[in-house]
């Protein structure tokens, strides 16, 4: 899963790092009733679910044309944890910060998202845990879901947790797989722009053999050559399941970083410091 993740770039090198046909301003005149909004966020290195996070969004649906591009486009700011058009809390965004790649052109919560309105999401690195039983000194466990696990809480329950930070060896901005949605808050008039909610999703999938034995399961990261087929209203499903399964995770750091990741009160870039010399964990050695 993807729980928490760092992303510390501003507007400007996002642009650079996702090379946008055009400024990010150009079609901020659209409302926020049509599009998302475009806000400042400001680095964070500790991006929990219900925050605001900025998105990299391709051409509009209803703008796309024959032979236009339909790569990165504009950067736009959700708040992470989706909500249904259909929902009548938005609080549900709290439980639907993930969906699955194997479920997410099906699932009602997630299936009108995955066929028109996907999004990439920036980040410098993301956290991870590893387990550690209280009842097997020396020993680790993946952590695990409770999508998937009947029994995650209770091994949670009796486990450390060992904190690892994963991105790109070169300095790039992961881009994970996104979904987005609008709701309607029904309290608020129409041209309130407060009653337009626009939300999103990290897609994972099951992680690769080299990071199995850390977590069962990973975000979907888009490599730059997948990004515009992700992003295009257009693309046939056979494609986007394709990027699903290219994640380049032989190209990812791997670094075991200190606890103070593990509360959302703490923050800066000192949580993706390495904290010691503990090798990359091994899939074979801890089963």
């Amino acid at each position: 899963m993807c729980g928490r993740y760092a992303q510390a770039r501003n507007v400007h090198e996002l642009q650079l790092a996702f090379d946008f046909a055009e400024p990010p301003e150009a079609d901020g005149d659209r409302g926020t009733r049509a599009w998302p909004p475009l806000e400042e966020v400001a680095p964070d290195y500790n991006v929990a679910p219900g925050k605001r996070v900025y998105a990299v969004l391709g051409t509009p649906p209803g703008d796309a044309e024959p032979g236009a591009p339909t790569g990165p486009r504009s950067l736009r700011t959700l708040r992470w944890g989706l909500v249904p058009s259909w929902a009548k809390d938005p609080n549900v965004g709290y439980k639907m910060i993930n969906a699955r790649a194997e479920t997410v052109a099906e699932k009602p919560s997630f299936r009108a998202a995955f066929a028109r309105r996907r999004c990439l999401i920036p980040a410098d690195a993301y956290y991870e845990w590893q387990l550690l039983p209280d009842g097997a000194p020396g020993a680790a466990e993946p952590g695990t879901s409770p999508a998937t696990d009947p029994g995650h809480r209770r091994r949670k329950a009796r486990a450390r947790k060992r904190p690892y930070a994963i991105g790109y060896t070169e300095d790039a901005p992961l881009a994970f797989a996104g979904i987005f949605e609008r709701w309607r808050d029904p309290t608020r008039p129409d041209d309130d722009p407060a009653a337009w909610l626009w939300t999103c999703a990290v897609i994972t999938t099951e992680a690769a053999p080299r990071l199995s034995a850390i977590h069962e399961r990973m975000p979907v990261v888009v490599p730059p050559d997948r990004w515009a087929v992700w992003l295009d209203p257009a693309a046939e499903p056979a494609d986007l399941h394709d990027v699903l399964a290219r994640t380049p995770a032989d190209a990812f750091e791997v670094r075991p970083v200190g606890t103070d990741v593990n509360s959302v009160r703490n923050n800066g870039p000192h949580l993706l410091d390495r904290v010691d010399d503990t090798p990359e964990p091994e899939a074979a050695t801890l089963f």
